[in-house]
């Protein structure tokens, strides 16, 4: 299926590793201009530019002008702006419980997984915009509609940016920018994997393995496994394409099966 994206310009946030490596590699290997955001620049990103028209920018999301430089570098070496795809996002479970969670916390946790969001969108709009057929895809999660008190700040912040999105694309949808978002469950990145990650921080606190920490999460899945970074990948591509140009104000799940409700 030809996703008629070539020649588009990007912005990816949170593009060194994991969901947002493959969305950049995935997006450049469509024929897109791409310029990734990450605060540190990876190896894997780096070979991936050399490669592909993929342009790194060290920056800092959490930095509240972190966003428009972001934006404007993708202004200055491509003209102009098609996607824009919200992935950066970073969780700490809380084992210590509610009351562990501290004003810095709550304000760590809402800066880089709501505002930073907020910061990139509000700077890429105008440019989208200009173009009338503009697209913000956002990785939000599971977690916006899965309430857990283990990662309660995360949690929190997943659900206002879930709401932001929503609201947004009743306003910019009639002058032809979409809004949509996407909402993993547990995916096979360092977040949940990695040393310090998810499963290595609760099975610290429980007194387990993180491989049976990976393995329990698994399983409440119906497919029994985690999401694979290239399958987030996929679905982001498509939801930037005219393919899903009627698509907007929509969250998009893919979990397998782990939210049992309707």
């Amino acid at each position: 299926m030809d996703l008629h994206l070539t020649g588009k310009k990007a912005v990816v946030t949170g593009a060194s590793k994991g969901i947002g490596l493959a969305i950049t590699r995935a997006l450049a290997g469509a024929g897109v201009d791409v310029v990734a955001g990450a605060r540190t620049v990876t190896t894997e990103l780096s070979d991936l530019a050399e490669r592909a028209t993929v342009r790194p920018v060290a920056v800092d999301l959490a930095d509240p002008d972190g966003p428009s430089r972001l934006v404007q570098a993708a202004v200055d070496a491509y003209g102009g702006l098609d996607i824009l795809v919200n992935n950066v996002g970073a969780v700490l479970p809380r084992t210590g419980g509610f009351l562990s969670v501290t004003d810095d916390d709550w304000l760590t946790t809402l800066t880089i997984n709501f505002l930073a969001a907020v910061r990139t969108t509000r700077a890429a709009l105008p440019h989208l915009l200009d173009r009338g057929t503009g697209v913000v895809v956002t990785v939000n999660s599971v977690n916006a509609r899965l309430p857990d008190p283990l990662v309660i700040d995360y949690s929190a912040a997943k659900a206002a940016l879930a709401n932001f999105s929503k609201s947004l694309s009743k306003e910019v949808g009639p002058r032809g920018v979409r809004v949509v978002t996407v909402s993993p469950g547990p995916v096979s990145t360092g977040l949940w994997l990695g040393t310090g990650g998810v499963a290595a921080t609760v099975a610290q606190a429980a007194g387990a393995t993180p491989e049976a920490i990976a393995q329990g999460a698994a399983r409440e899945s119906v497919t029994g496994r985690f999401t694979q970074p290239e399958e987030v990948a996929d679905l982001v591509l498509l939801l930037s394409s005219d393919r899903a140009g009627n698509i907007t104000g929509a969250d998009v799940v893919i979990d397998g099966g782990l939210i049992a409700t309707l």
